[in-house]
């Protein structure tokens, strides 16, 4: 059964539609301030797709990411009183705890590595939020670390991929099992 390769054919497929770029600003801002997918999913393909566009859509992703990422952070203050609750009766206090800490500890640092790193951003925008960061320095910490992570991703796609392209569809099938089995994994052990 080639799962991956048929999903990866219809991602590129996707990636060259006429309203790409909307979808692509739409879920960057959703993913910074609510929804479980990365932006990452539809810049890659897309500056695979288009190599010539990838500072483009870099810029576009990175725009829409820290918009989404100012959405989160209201969030975190309007939803002050509902948020605490739900993630004391969610049993996330000590989670919660930690995330405090992080930010008492690193403040400003800790947005900018959320913000370059894989760990689910949205969690730092609404904390931020939630903690009363200065708007400010989050809204700065989070351009420079959502542009730095969107501008590698897509320049190192739009650089590298075309060239790479044949050895990915040749593996891709073992490529996306092994991805599946390291989610389960991940999944597994931070549950325990």
């Amino acid at each position: 059964m080639k799962l991956f390769s048929n999903i990866y054919k219809k991602v590129i497929e996707l990636s060259k539609h006429r309203h790409a770029e909307y979808y692509l600003g739409g879920l960057s801002f959703a993913e910074s301030s609510f929804f479980p997918i990365p932006p990452d999913v539809m810049l890659m393909p897309m500056s695979l797709a288009r190599p010539e566009c990838w500072v483009r859509y870099a810029l576009l992703t990175t725009i829409a990411s820290v918009l989404g990422g100012v959405a989160g952070y209201f969030i975190g203050i309007w939803a002050h009183e509902w948020l605490e609750s739900t993630i004391t009766t969610g049993g996330y206090a000590d989670k919660f705890e930690q995330a405090k800490n992080l930010f008492k500890t690193w403040g400003v640092w800790a947005v900018l590595a959320a913000g370059f790193s894989p760990i689910p951003y949205k969690l730092f925008t609404i904390t931020a939020g939630l903690l009363s960061m200065a708007f400010f320095p989050f809204l700065i910490a989070s351009a420079v670390g959502r542009g730095t992570r969107f501008f590698l991703v897509a320049g190192l796609v739009a650089k590298a991929g075309p060239k790479m392209e044949p050895t990915i569809l040749k593996y891709i099938e073992i490529l996306g099992w092994l991805v599946v089995g390291l989610l389960i994994t991940i999944i597994i052990f931070t549950q325990v």
